[in-house]
């Protein structure tokens, strides 16, 4: 098998009450396993797919089928780790830094997060990036788009296609949004930074 679905970082059952066991069974086990093996299957006959990690199909595709099944897998394992059962809060030190110099505090950060999630039409993703410039911004991306194309380093996303929270909160996503930040693991955020020598 040329791509492998990853062990989630934490049970399926240590995200409750804010994510149940019942949505990550069918998040993981069904949505990111299907583009595992949906992958996996285009692999089998492609010798170029099978040769590639996830970041060189994501970075030279950008659209298609074989991009889109990269993408989701890349951008689920991402989102995993993520989400911590001992997340929530602001973060602290270098990453807080940087969170209230561009964006003015943690709050406006939040903010700009949430209107990101929250307004987003149809299925997709909101990210906190790293540019270029070594500057934090908020961008959203559509179905399985990811910001390693334009050159941006993900540290933290939310997932809002409906699959992410239709089991626990209905059509609801303010209420996932509210429990995203009680779950959100700025650890993992603020390991990609000093991985980056910011």
């Amino acid at each position: 098998m040329s791509f492998s679905l990853p062990s989630l970082p934490f049970d399926s059952a240590a995200l409750a009450p804010h994510i149940s066991k019942e949505t990550i069974e069918f998040h993981y086990g069904k949505h990111h396993a299907g583009y595992v093996n949906k992958l996996n299957a285009i692999a089998e006959v492609d010798k170029a797919v099978a040769g590639s990690t996830l970041e060189e199909l994501i970075v030279s595709k950008k659209e298609g089928k074989v991009f889109n099944l990269a993408a989701q897998v890349w951008n689920h394992t991402f989102y995993w780790n993520s989400l911590s059962p001992h997340g929530g809060g602001e973060p602290t030190g270098r990453l807080l830094d940087l969170i209230n110099r561009d964006f003015g505090s943690f709050d406006g950060f939040k903010k700009q997060f949430n209107d990101a999630a929250l307004t987003h039409f149809g299925s997709g993703w909101a990210w906190l990036v790293l540019t270029p410039g070594n500057k934090l911004k908020v961008v959203g991306t559509h179905d399985a788009g990811n910001p390693l194309t334009d050159g941006l380093k993900p540290l933290i996303t939310c997932d809002v296609w409906e699959h992410a929270y239709y089991i626990d909160y209905r059509n609801a996503r303010g209420n996932y949004l509210e429990a995203f930040w009680k779950i959100v693991n700025w650890k993992h955020a603020s390991d990609l930074l000093v991985m980056g020598r910011l």
